[in-house]
């Protein structure tokens, strides 16, 4: 109830970080989501089932390896992989660095290299390093560079 109250009703656009979590929010309605986390080869079958069954199963890649894996395991039905390129801004859990040379390439090669296979939706930060944090105005300073980080990658 609370997640269908936090989107308007709407029952889209929220964020998961596991797989039992989207397949729970799927079985309730929501079409469109976004599993926040690089997919890893053992979670595909699963990963492929989502995107088949809902409007949008969103998912991070975030290494040409990530990228590969996708097109070696296209979707049936004219279904595309629908793709956030995962950008790692001072978390160091997963992503690639936006300062990294790979990274645009990366983005280059998602967005340009099989489109009727997987489709570029747009660059993910999770600022995760702000868990450690012990006042607000260090979470806001983690926010402000990883804002920045972002912007300077999407406009550089």
């Amino acid at each position: 109830e609370g997640a269908a109250l936090a989107t308007g009703g709407t029952r889209r656009g929220i964020v998961v970080s596991t797989l039992a979590e989207a397949r729970f929010f799927a079985a309730g309605g929501f079409d469109d989501i976004l599993y926040a986390f690089p997919v890893p080869r053992w979670r595909l079958a699963e990963c492929s089932e989502l995107a088949q069954r809902l409007q949008q199963f969103q998912v991070l890649v975030d290494s040409p390896q990530g990228l590969e894996l996708l097109l070696q395991n296209p979707l049936p039905a004219g279904k595309r992989w629908l793709v956030w390129l995962k950008l790692d801004c001072g978390n160091g859990r997963a992503g690639i660095r936006p300062s990294d040379p790979e990274a645009l390439a990366l983005a280059r090669a998602i967005a340009q290299g099989s489109p009727e296979l997987v489709t570029l939706v747009g660059v993910y930060a999770h600022c995760g390093n702000t868990y450690g944090c012990r006042d607000i105005p260090a979470i806001q300073a983690i926010a402000r560079d990883t804002t920045a980080a972002v912007l300077e990658f999407v406009t550089g």
